[in-house]
């Protein structure tokens, strides 16, 4: 039957009429039908050398006239693999290349579609084959199955990449924060440094001015008397050669001159230069210059606060004094000023904290609310860190965590007015642990808050430290 389909067409031109499959060995006969070799014998069977008809026009042709048509052959082979082709153009492989029929059975044991000959030869014989629509039915819902873990699974991998990505992105904001911090802590460093360098020159300079001054005025006192001198050598040498009368002559008072000879005393002057203290790029050392005396405000000191006499040391104590609720005095918060307040420049102390496990310490306006709960924030007018739960923070909004390697016994706090800054160093290890940078406005002041003793365990007091200081940037001892 014709079809509109040429591969079909040309399927049918390539199928023997007696068997229905592809030519095997075609040969024509002949009316120029054409048949497998192996077909018609068989169909001819064992009659002997006469005239017999073509199985399929009836037309009586000569037995022994066969003649085989390998040009049909080839185009056999060509219909075979256009089919092929065909079938997995389509999507699917439903002709058997082997058998060149459909492949209706799936073998269970060598995972392959196969067709019915298949299914009979000895390759798949003894295995256990399915129905080809089953077994893609069957590993569907297999295949579907496993789609529901595979989808957690990669969900799971994306979230685990999401979080792995905003860790990067934390990671690069930290480091970025960090480099910032470092170049502004150097470039701060090295404000100082220059603002020392031109202290000491400066220093120098005038320690040169006065030295070579009293040199100077020293040659000018040997030169006068070294003339005088050289006057009276000539007088005496002229007075030698001059007759005995003459020589006579008030040679008394000539001998009394020279023996009363005596220099003018030289001032001292030392050509030595003064010690210049040591130049450090610790920085500690650079805002040695700037040490403040701070002393604690007792009028600001929360009721339970116990100062020492010299104002240096606030520590927390069990019971609650009767002192005048002043507007200045904090309460609740256990907190003290210090009383020194600061409109301006730079300023520089250092707290004791030993191993208290808690504390609060930086600075804060004057204008602060003494009264109720404290929100230390920069917003509400607090530039403070603390230690709190083993966790040292920068008390931003959010908080700061502040990464401490070493456990610092003493911390330093610099108030740069100008700069809008307060930065905090771990004296113990001589680090940078935070700056606020900000803009400053009306008189700042130290803030202490020891917090509460806890049974004890927090009963160490905050200790204002006296600093060493610099020699103010002179060049003496």
């Amino acid at each position: 039957m014709a079809t509109d389909n040429p591969v079909e067409s040309l399927q049918e031109e390539a199928t023997c009429p007696i068997c229905l499959e592809y030519f095997k060995d075609p040969v024509i006969i002949d009316c120029g039908h054409h048949f497998c070799r192996a077909c018609i014998a068989q169909c001819w069977g064992e009659i002997p050398d006469t005239d017999v008809s073509c199985p399929q026009c009836r037309e009586t042709v000569q037995q022994g006239n066969l003649r085989p048509n390998r040009k049909l052959a080839n185009v056999v082979e060509m219909v075979k693999r256009l089919s092929l082709q065909a079938a997995k153009g389509a999507g699917e492989e439903r002709v058997c290349g082997e058998h060149q029929e459909t492949l209706k059975l799936f073998c269970e044991e060598d995972q392959t579609s196969v067709c019915v000959v298949c299914h009979l030869s000895r390759a798949h014989r003894e295995h256990r084959v399915v129905p080809i629509k089953e077994a893609a039915q069957e590993y569907k819902e297999k295949l579907q199955g496993a789609l529901g873990p595979l989808r957690k699974e990669l969900e799971e991998a994306l979230a685990l990449m999401s979080a792995e990505e905003e860790k990067t992105t934390e990671w690069q904001g930290k480091v970025k924060n960090r480099r910032e911090m470092i170049a502004g802590e150097f470039n701060k460093l090295h404000t100082l440094l220059r603002e020392e360098e031109q202290l000491l020159l400066q220093s120098l300079e005038e320690e040169e001015k006065e030295t070579l001054q009293r040199l100077r005025e020293n040659v000018t006192k040997l030169s006068q008397q070294s003339s005088s001198l050289q006057q009276l050598i000539t007088e005496i040498e002229e007075k030698c050669q001059q007759p005995v009368v003459e020589l006579l002559k008030d040679v008394k008072s000539t001998l009394s001159r020279s023996e009363n000879v005596k220099l003018q005393e030289l001032e001292a002057v030392s050509t030595n230069l003064k010690n210049v203290y040591k130049i450090s790029l610790d920085m500690r050392e650079a805002l040695k210059r700037f040490v403040a005396d701070v002393t604690l405000d007792p009028d600001t000191a929360h009721p339970n606060l116990v100062l020492s006499e010299d104002r240096k040391r606030v520590r927390h104590g069990d019971t609650r004094q009767d002192l005048p609720d002043n507007p200045e005095r904090f309460d609740p918060c256990v907190c003290v000023l210090g009383a020194e307040g600061f409109v301006g420049g730079r300023h520089y102390w250092e707290v004791e904290v030993g191993e208290k496990p808690v504390w609060v310490l930086g600075a804060c306006r004057e204008s602060v609310s003494r009264k109720g709960q404290v929100t230390a924030t920069p917003k509400n007018g607090y530039w403070v860190m603390w230690l709190r739960d083993g966790r040292y923070e920068a008390r931003t909004f959010p908080p700061t965590p502040l990464p401490v390697s070493v456990r610092p016994r003493r911390v330093g706090i610099f108030l740069d007015y100008g700069a809008g800054e307060v930065s905090f160093y771990n004296v113990t290890d001589r680090s940078h642990l935070f700056t606020f940078t900000g803009t400053f406005s009306g008189r700042l002041r130290p803030f202490f808050c020891p917090e509460l003793h806890k049974a004890g365990t927090n009963a160490a007091p905050l200790i204002i430290c006296p600093v060493p200081s610099q020699a103010g940037g002179n060049l003496g001892p």
